[in-house]
C-alpha cells in the first residue's frame, strides 16, 4: 500500500522534473499579456490596505510572488519542490526583486496563526494528498479579514495525453512523466470530487465567506505565445471571519 509520505515524495519528484519547463512558461507569462490580466484580478480582490503580508502556496517558479513584489507587498513563497524554488529565485534575480522562498508542505505550514493578509495558490490543490487539511492550514495562517485566493482546475476526470500539436501544453513533456502525472492524480482523494463546488462547500463549512467563478481562462489566458490546456480554470475568493472553534 502506498503511504502518504511515499505519495508526497512522488509528487515532489514530479514537480522537480517539471521545474525547468515551468520556469520557461512563467517567464513568458511575466513578459506578456497574462501578467497584466492576473495583476488586475489580484488587485480587485486584495484587502484594501498597504504593505500586505502574502503567502504564495505552491509558488512554483514564483509568478504570483513577482506580481505581489512589484505591487510593494511582502511575499513568502513555499513549495515542496526544491528545483521549483530555485527557478523562482533565478526569476527574482532577473527582475531584481526580493522575496523569501522556503521548502514547505502546503498541508503543514511552519507559520504561527494569523500571520498573513492573503494566501494565494494556483495549479496546486488538485495534486495534494489531503486538500481538506490544506484548506484548514491556509485558514489557520490567515488573519481575520484575510483573503484566500485559489485558482485551480477539476482535473480528476481528465486523462492527460502527450500530443504532437506544437501548441499543446504537453508538447515538451515525456510520455513517462505524463503517465506518472495521471497515476498520481488517480490516487488522490480530491480527484473523486467535482470542483469548484466541493471546495466552495468545504470553505463555507470552515466559515469563510466565498465567491467563485467557474472559469476564468478567457480572462487570464490571453498570450498567444503560451500554451494552455482545455480544462476550465476556476477562481475562488474566500474571506476569513473566524478562527477554528
Amino acid at each position: 500500500m502506498q503511504t502518504e509520505k511515499n505519495l508526497e515524495k512522488r509528487i515532489e519528484n514530479y514537480w522537480d522534473e517539471r521545474s525547468g519547463e515551468f520556469g520557461k512558461v512563467r517567464r513568458l507569462e511575466l513578459s506578456g499579456e497574462n501578467y497584466f490580466a492576473w495583476e488586475k484580478i489580484i488587485i480587485e480582490h486584495l484587502p484594501k490596505k498597504e504593505n500586505l503580508k502574502i503567502l504564495d502556496v505552491g509558488t512554483g517558479a514564483g509568478f504570483f510572488a513577482v506580481i505581489f513584489s512589484k505591487l510593494g507587498h511582502k511575499v513568502i513563497g513555499v513549495d515542496m519542490s526544491s528545483k521549483m524554488l530555485k527557478e523562482a529565485e533565478k526569476i527574482f534575480a532577473e527582475f531584481n526583486l526580493s522575496a523569501e522562498f522556503l521548502k514547505m508542505d502546503a498541508q503543514n505550514l511552519k507559520f504561527p496563526n494569523e500571520t498573513f493578509d492573503v494566501v494565494i495558490s494556483r495549479n496546486l490543490t488538485w495534486t495534494l494528498p489531503d486538500a481538506m487539511q490544506a484548506y484548514r492550514e491556509w485558514k489557520r495562517v490567515l488573519k481575520i479579514g484575510g483573503i484566500l485566493m485559489n485558482f485551480d482546475s477539476d482535473c480528476g476526470q481528465t486523462t492527460f495525453e502527450k500530443k504532437s500539436d506544437l501548441n499543446d501544453v504537453h508538447k515538451n513533456i515525456s510520455e513517462n512523466l505524463i503517465a506518472e502525472c495521471n497515476a498520481i492524480k488517480n490516487s488522490l482523494r480530491i480527484s473523486t470530487h467535482r470542483r469548484p463546488i466541493w471546495d466552495v462547500e468545504l470553505l463555507k463549512k470552515l466559515e469563510f465567506e466565498v465567491e467563485f467563478e467557474k472559469d476564468i481562462s478567457k480572462i487570464v489566458h490571453k498570450d498567444s505565445n503560451c500554451r494552455y490546456d482545455s480544462i476550465p480554470l476556476f477562481a475562488i475568493y474566500a474571506k476569513k471571519f473566524f478562527n477554528e472553534k
